[in-house]
C-alpha cells in the first residue's frame, strides 16, 4: 500500500482483503507545539489520554436557541441539493453547513470553538467536514462502530490522524436517545477494514455499510480493553473527539429528539492527498481559519 502521490509507504493500510491486523498509531493526540487555547491543562491531558473531552456550556441558551432555529430553517432552503442526506423520508445530515449557514460560519471562527482545535492540534486549522445532524425521535437509527480517520484515510487521502471533531449539542443528550458511545483509548489503535469503496459511499447510512467498518472481533478486542463510555450532556455543550477514536451511536425510539453541528477540524499541515468524495464531504480549501 502506498500513499497515491507520494510512492511512501502507507503506515495505515486500510481496504484491502481478508482479515486485516490493528495497527499502532504513530502520531501524538494532543500536539504540544506552543498554541495556547481556552482548554485547561488536566482535560488537556485527559483528551490525550482517552481520546475525548467535555466543553459544557460551550454555548448559553439564547445562543443554542438560535442554531436551533436555523436547523429548523435549512432544510425548506435546500430541496434538491445533493449536500442534504435524506433517510426514511426525514432530513439526516446537511453536509458543508458552514458554507451555507452564516450562524456556522461564525462558529467556526468563534475562539471558543476555534482556539480549542488549534490548541489541541498545535497548528493553524481549517474545516475539513461541517454538518447538521438531526436524530428524529421514535425512529431516529443510529450510526454503527467506526473510526473516522479510517474513512477520511482512505476515501479522503487525509495522512495522519491529525484532525480533530467537535459535536456541539443543540439538545439534551440523554443515554436513551441516541447517545453517542466512545471506547477511551482507543484512538491510539487503527483499525484497518476489509473490502473496496463503492461510489457515493458517503450517500449510504451507516448502519447499511458492509465495508469499512471494523470486524465484531476487533470490535470486540477493543471494548475488551478500553470498555465503553456514553456522552450525556445538556443543550450547549460539546464533546471533542480525536479522528481515530473508535464511537459509535444507538437507535433512539423516544419521544426526545437530537440536533448536532458537528464540525472536524484538520490541521493545515495534514492536508489531503487525492481525495476521491465531494468537496461538501472533503473539502479542499485549506486556508487556515482565523477570527
Amino acid at each position: 500500500m502506498t500513499l497515491t502521490d507520494t510512492g511512501t509507504a502507507d503506515p495505515y493500510p486500510t481496504r484491502m482483503s481478508g482479515d486485516p491486523e490493528l495497527l499502532d498509531r504513530y502520531e501524538p493526540t494532543v500536539w504540544t507545539t506552543g498554541m495556547a487555547g481556552p482548554i485547561d491543562p488536566a482535560t488537556l491531558a485527559a483528551h490525550d489520554s482517552r481520546g475525548y473531552s467535555i466543553h459544557h456550556d460551550l454555548l448559553s441558551a439564547p445562543e443554542v436557541a438560535a442554531f436551533r432555529d436555523e436547523l429548523d430553517r435549512l432544510p425548506s432552503t435546500m430541496e434538491g441539493d445533493r449536500r442534504v442526506i435524506v433517510e426514511d423520508g426525514q432530513v439526516r445530515t446537511i453536509f458543508q453547513v458552514h458554507r451555507v449557514s452564516p450562524l456556522v460560519a461564525e462558529l467556526v471562527r468563534d475562539p471558543r470553538v476555534l482556539d480549542r482545535a488549534r490548541q489541541i492540534l498545535g497548528s493553524e486549522v481549517y474545516v475539513h467536514q461541517s454538518r447538521a445532524t438531526y436524530l428524529p425521535a421514535f425512529e431516529g437509527r443510529g450510526n454503527y462502530w467506526h473510526s473516522d480517520f479510517e474513512t477520511w484515510h482512505a476515501e479522503d487521502g487525509m495522512p495522519a490522524p491529525r484532525a480533530v471533531s467537535m459535536s456541539v449539542a443543540l439538545t439534551d443528550h440523554h443515554p436513551f436517545n441516541g447517545g453517542l458511545m466512545m471506547m477511551p483509548g482507543s484512538h491510539r489503535t487503527f483499525v484497518p477494514c476489509s473490502g473496496g469503496t463503492p461510489p457515493e459511499h458517503y450517500r449510504t447510512p451507516l448502519r447499511d455499510h458492509e465495508i469499512g467498518l471494523p470486524s465484531t472481533a476487533h470490535l470486540t478486542s477493543l471494548a475488551s480493553a478500553y470498555g465503553i463510555e456514553q456522552y450525556t450532556a445538556h443543550a450547549g455543550a460539546a464533546v471533542m473527539f480525536d479522528a481515530n477514536l473508535m464511537h459509535g451511536s444507538g437507535n433512539n425510539i423516544t419521544p426526545f429528539p437530537k440536533a448536532n453541528i458537528f464540525l472536524v477540524f484538520n490541521s493545515v499541515e495534514n492536508t489531503l492527498r487525492a481525495p476521491t468524495r465531494p468537496v461538501f464531504v472533503a473539502d479542499r480549501d485549506f486556508t487556515p481559519l482565523h477570527r
